[in-house]
């Protein structure tokens, strides 16, 4: 699993805690959504969301939970919880 430029700036600025376990979480939703068929995928964990190609095995996007309210999540064809 790769994080983009920007992914990767969004979890810095935003502070959002990241760990061996819960990577290990992301990349286990994406092999998931990759078994299902999904091609861009929301992956909510209990702290972030998370908009991932899964295709490319790349996160593209993250919010914290404060920002997921309201928010509208679109070009996204499956979504998991971990």
């Amino acid at each position: 699993l790769k994080f983009s430029a920007h992914a990767l700036s969004r979890i810095k600025e935003r502070s959002i805690a990241m760990n061996d376990d819960l990577k290990g979480k992301l990349e286990k939703a994406v092999d998931t959504a990759a078994a299902k068929g999904s091609k861009e995928s929301l992956i909510l964990s209990k702290d972030a969301a998370f908009i991932v190609s899964v295709k490319n095995k790349t996160v593209i996007t993250v919010l914290d939970r404060s920002q997921m309210s309201g928010n509208v999540f679109t070009n996204i064809d499956s979504t998991v919880v971990i």
